[in-house]
């Protein structure tokens, strides 16, 4: 039997990139994978993937900074399997500028997905995770968060909210059967990051002391752990998954 053998997991942001790698992996451990998005093309593009590779999947358009949106999308979710199991809060953005060159309309908009999204999200589905007595909920935070980074400082806040409100929801859910815990990617080989000048990815190697970036499934493989139950005493937990590059 598949570790998430028929659990239904909501990933938020699972149209591209670490999302997109989180909804294989999920797909392939057994779970029925909800994709919420913002990209439909996209969205459904991994859809197929998944189907392709013999999963499960759907897509749904949401904007998760609109509480409204999260709440209908999860009724949605709710009247076709009756439940959620698991919720991968990853969904970002970002607006990057020094803090003499960020507009408030750049600091507002990750705010809004980056951390009023991830409230929205757990506060929508972890509710009844708790009335259910079962659930797991995995927030993506970054690296940067625990030592900040040029020109992000609306993003680096979000992120370091985020761990703030992994242990806070810890503390409140754990109790009632819901673990909460975050990952902390570090310079993660996307395909977005992959456009970079080849210049630019020698440079962000060389700062990691494994000596390369890291692959998607390698954090999928992380949420996929934090998702299942083998994992079921790991709660408020932050795990770097970084090559080192905190040390």
């Amino acid at each position: 039997m598949k570790r998430l053998e028929n659990k239904i997991a909501v990933i938020t942001g699972g149209a591209a990139g670490l999302g997109k790698a989180g909804a294989l992996r999920f797909a392939a451990e057994g779970a029925i994978v909800v994709i919420w998005d913002m990209n439909p093309e996209m969205g459904e593009a991994t859809c197929k993937e998944v189907e392709t590779a013999g999963g499960k999947a759907s897509f749904m358009k949401v904007n998760t900074a609109v509480y409204a949106e999260v709440e209908a999308a999860a009724a949605r979710v709710m009247e076709q399997y009756g439940r959620i199991d698991i919720l991968i809060n990853n969904a970002g953005i970002t607006r990057d500028a020094s803090l003499k060159k960020m507009t408030p309309e750049q600091w507002q908009q990750v705010i809004d997905v980056n951390l009023t999204g991830v409230f929205n999200c757990a506060k929508v589905i972890g509710v009844p995770m708790t009335e259910r007595g079962y659930g797991r909920i995995v927030n993506t935070s970054s690296v940067v968060a625990l030592y900040g980074n040029f020109g992000q400082t609306n993003y680096v806040a979000t992120k370091a909210g985020v761990i703030g409100m992994t242990k806070t929801m810890a503390r409140e859910l754990g109790r009632k059967g819901v673990t909460v815990n975050a990952v902390a990617p570090g310079f993660i080989a996307t395909d977005m990051v992959k456009k970079m000048p080849e210049n630019v990815l020698k440079a962000m190697e060389e700062k990691v002391p494994v000596g390369r970036l890291g692959e998607p499934d390698e954090i999928a493989s992380i949420y996929a752990y934090l998702a299942s139950d083998e994992a079921a005493y790991i709660n408020g937990a932050v795990i770097s998954v970084d090559g080192g590059i905190t040390i």
